[in-house]
Parts: structure tokens; sequence; C-alpha cells
């Protein structure tokens, strides 16, 4: 048999295939049929010529055909008896690109920020060849070429692709594929910045997080300090408070390995606290106050120093109000310096913090005394140092003003000389001095200054004493007065018996040692000849040595 047709067949198109031979045997069991197409999709139709215009015997395969019978072969058979001839069909389906499929690569593993991927469009078939692609990442094309490469991906690049193979006929479009870009990242809500008080939210994610295909667990460092570990992607602060700012940062781990995102500073402002005011009287040379105020706020507060209600500094102007004062102004800190500070200057001092969110204030009362005590060369000297006291007073009233002297409390002298002098100053004369200065706007006490005299042992006092009763006990006790402490060592001829400090001596049951300040007793129980002799204790100090002697008898 013959068959005539189109060479191509076009899919979703219906044609039509005609087998025919040239004759036709009406008495003899001939049959000419169709094998090998698609009964639910196709008709087949025969005619029998037989008159002057021609013989032949026709059946005609209308059908169609889809990508999948392209290269399928069909069967027109003619067939009497045992005899059979035939002649195959080789069908061409013209197509659109078919089993259009993304791959992407790598194929494994995470994906994070900065490795290369690339996503492969692939065609089962396609009849005519695919003359195009085109790429879409969420709907928004974003290529045009077979393979689309992403060498430096982003989180940006996290998102659903899809593919369309494109041929004369149509486009093939494969299955959306998600590219999973593993990357963690911190967000705060309502912001990184926010109020003491606020509910604030501090969110860990990774692009696509509700959809990953995996178990995600969540690490939480505060100040790259362990915090917490679990499933939560979130950290909640219902009330933040300022112990909660920080730097905060957050693992992302699943079952291929982790991501940590970059920190992120969680700021929280609040109204300043209660301010630190302290104020210091320098006692010796100057007659010096200086007031200074701290406070702990955020943003930082601005300060202003005032005395019963008068601005006298703030740190917003650091340009003095008087010479005599000095202002130096640093982040939460202001401090006031009050040179020649006399009584004028006493009274409550104040400080004054505020901020955006608020503002908060402390007092202190501050006494100016009007007499101060000065020692030179120096509070602390050796005996024998020219010592000169000095009594400054306010010195403001044409009054000449009287001078009285106090030792340890009692009065030592009265004149209108500011000075108190010791040409050469002696361990008794040693104390603690005060002076009072009285003028026409009243008087006023110093505070009490100590001078300190350095001297060397005076003589040692070295006693012996012998009980007899309930046995022998010898008690040899020596004692010295200087500044400072004494080492007292006892001794019999080059033997040591006993010493106050660290020496080297012989061990003796007998012997029983007691130390005091400038002070040492030795009991000998059970005296014996033998202990009998000339006992001397030897003192001394920084300043010098003195020593002294007893003849012990039993």
């Amino acid at each position: 048999p013959s068959v005539i047709g189109s060479e191509e067949q076009t899919e979703g198109q219906r044609s039509t295939l005609q087998c025919s031979t040239p004759y036709v045997c009406p008495w003899d069991d001939i049959v000419l049929h169709w094998e090998g197409y698609d009964p639910r999709v196709s008709e087949v139709s025969g005619r029998v010529q037989l008159d002057t215009s021609g013989v032949g015997h026709q059946v005609n395969l209308t059908s169609s055909f889809s990508w999948k019978d392209h290269s399928k072969k069909l069967l027109c058979e003619v067939s009497s008896r045992s005899r059979r001839a035939s002649t195959e069909v080789v069908l061409r389906v013209r197509h659109a690109p078919k089993d259009t499929q993304v791959s992407l690569s790598p194929s494994s593993g995470n994906i994070g920020v900065g490795d290369t991927v690339t996503l492969s469009c692939g065609v089962g078939s396609s009849r005519p060849p695919v003359s195009g692609y085109l790429w879409y990442k969420d709907g928004v094309a974003v290529g045009t070429e077979r393979v689309l490469a992403l060498p430096g991906v982003r989180r940006e690049d996290h998102g659903r692709y899809h593919c369309e193979a494109q041929n004369a006929l149509g486009a093939g479009v494969s299955p959306p594929v998600t590219l999973h870009v593993f990357s963690a990242e911190i967000s705060a809500s309502p912001a990184a910045e926010v109020r003491e008080g606020t509910a604030t939210t501090l969110s860990c994610d990774v692009p696509g997080r509700e959809g990953h295909p995996e178990e995600l667990t969540y690490t939480w460092y505060k100040n790259s300090a362990w915090l917490k570990e679990g499933p939560a992607h979130t950290l909640l602060f219902p009330a933040v408070t300022a112990g909660d700012a920080g730097y905060y940062s957050c693992q992302v781990t699943n079952g291929q390995g982790s991501d940590t995102a970059q920190a992120i500073s969680l700021s929280v402002t609040y109204p300043p606290r209660i301010p630190t005011l302290t104020l210091f009287q320098e006692t010796q040379g100057g007659r010096l106050v200086i007031v200074r105020c701290t406070v702990d706020s955020h943003p930082p507060a601005t300060l202003t120093i005032d005395r019963d209600g008068a601005v006298l500094a703030t740190s917003g102007a650091q340009v003095a109000l008087s010479q005599r004062l000095g202002v130096t102004a640093s982040r939460n800190s202001l401090r006031l310096e009050i040179r020649d500070a006399g009584p004028q200057d006493s009274g409550k001092y104040g400080c004054t913090a505020s901020n955006v969110h608020g503002n908060a204030s402390a007092t202190k009362v501050l006494v100016t005394r009007a007499a101060e005590l000065l020692i030179q060369p120096s509070a602390e000297v050796p005996e024998g140092t020219a010592v000169t006291l000095t009594c400054v007073g306010t010195g403001d009233t044409a009054e000449e003003p009287l001078y009285t002297w106090f030792r340890n409390g009692r009065r030592l002298q009265e004149s209108s000389f500011p000075t108190l002098q010791f040409p050469s100053v002696r361990g008794d004369d040693a104390g603690a001095f005060q002076c009072q200065v009285q003028n026409g706007n009243g008087s006023d006490m110093s505070e009490a200054v100590p001078l300190r005299v350095l001297y060397p042992p005076r003589q040692p006092v070295l006693s012996s004493f012998l009980q007899s009763q309930g046995g022998h006990l010898g008690i040899i006790q020596c004692s010295v007065e200087s500044d400072p402490e004494s080492n007292l060592t006892l001794q019999r001829a080059d033997d040591v018996i006993a010493c106050t400090q660290g020496c080297s001596q012989a061990t003796n049951p007998r012997v029983h040692v007691t130390r005091s300040y400038n002070s040492l007793k030795v009991e000998i129980r059970d005296v014996v000849v033998e202990d009998e002799g000339i006992y001397t204790c030897q003192a001394g100090n920084s300043q010098g040595s003195a020593s002294a002697t007893v003849d012990f008898k039993a």
C-alpha cells in the first residue's frame, strides 16, 4: 500500500494520513487497515472506487497527535489470508518545548551570601529546537539565557525562580524552584533605639524562614555572651530597661550548617536618674571648693549647678560667671571650682539634670570655713625642724583680727599674729592644732590639722622583778618613747632573748614574750643562776637609736 500525508504534524491540530491500493478484489477476502494509532483521538474511514474513472481501495486515518507521539511508527497493512504487505510511517510532530525544568547548582548544602549559584533551564523535548529563554524571579523577568548565573549571591536573590523555553510554536514553562539564601539578619521592632518601658522585639530571620525545608535553631548572644537557644526566632522585651541595652547577635543552625548575623545595637533611652552631687573643700593652701555633679541618662543630660537658686554653671556653656569660678563639662558630668572660697560661698547647692525624657535634681549644703590652718614645710617633719603654722582668715575687714591657737583642744596662746612658730620643733610639740579668727564679723574656728613630729627613741626604761611565790618568776620589761615606733631588742651579752620585730633568737620554753607598741615584756619561769647577768634593751627607728641596761639577779 501507499501512504499520502503531511511530512510533519503539529501538536493540537488534526491531520489525515491516506493509505491506499490501486486495486480492488470484491470477491476475495482482502483487508486494508491502520495499526499503532490511538483510537480515543482518531477516526478511520474507508472508500472503494470501482468505476470507469478509476479503481482503488483507500483507508484514511484522521487524528490529533501529541508531542509524545513524535517518532512513533504507524503501519498501513493490506492482508489476504496469510499474505501481508505494509508501509511504515514515522510521525514528525511539531510541538512547543515540553517537560521544562529548572536545575539548581549547588543542589545540596546551605547557600550563603557571596556564594556562586547557577540555575539551568532544561527541556525534555522541543520541535523545532528552543529559540529563546526567559527567566523570572517572583514573577519579574531577570534573564534571557539558558543558564542564569549568580556569581555573588545576596540576601535579595532569595525567591522563587522559573524559566520559559520558547520556539515558533509556543513556550514551555517550568515549575518554580525556590532559591534559599541561608543568611541570618537581625531586625528590631519598633526600632533599634527605644524609650525605656517600650515593648520591643528583636527578630532573627533568614530569607524564606517560614517556608524553609528544615527545622531551624536560634542561639542568641548579648555582648558576645550566650543568652538563650531554641526554636524561637524572636527575643521579646515586654518593657525594655536600660540594662537591656547592648549588642545582640544570633546564630541560625539547620542540618547543613549555621550562619551568624551581624550584631545589632539596641539603644534604650531614659530620663536622668537622681544626680550624684559631691562637695569638696580643700583645707590646705588655696581655699578651694569643688562642686561636682554626675548623672546617668540617655541621651546625655544638660546639667546645671546653682547655689540657693542662682545658677553658677551649666554644661551648655563653659563660660564662668565670675573670675573665681572655673567650669569643666563632659558627658553627663559638670565640675565647678570656686577659688578663694569664703563664707559667702556657703549655702544649698543644687544640681539639675534634664533631657528630652525628663529631669531630676539633688541638693547638698556647703558650710565654708573662714579660717584655715596651714603647716609649713609639712604636716610631718623630723624633730628639730623649724615649723610655722599659719592661720588664714577672710582678711576682708578693716579691723585687725585676733588669733587664738589650740592644741588637742586646749588653748595655747592668743595674739594678733596669724602664725605659730616652732624654731626647732620637738616630739612633745606634736598634736592636732586649730586656730580661731575673731574680727568685727564674728569668729570662726578652723578644722583640726594634725602635726606629726618624728624623733628617735628616748632613753629606754628598763626594769626587772623577781617573784618568789609559787616558784621563781623573773620579769624584765623595756619601754621607750619614739615616733615612728621603735624596734626593741633584749639581749644578755651576745644572746638575743626577745625582740618586738623579726629577729633570730634561741628557743627557750621557760621564756614567754609579750609585745606591744614601743614595749617589750619578757617572763622567765623557774629562774636559775644561769639567768642572772646584765640585760641590755636596744631601741631603734628611722630617726636613731638608744639603749639601757639592768643587772638581773636570781
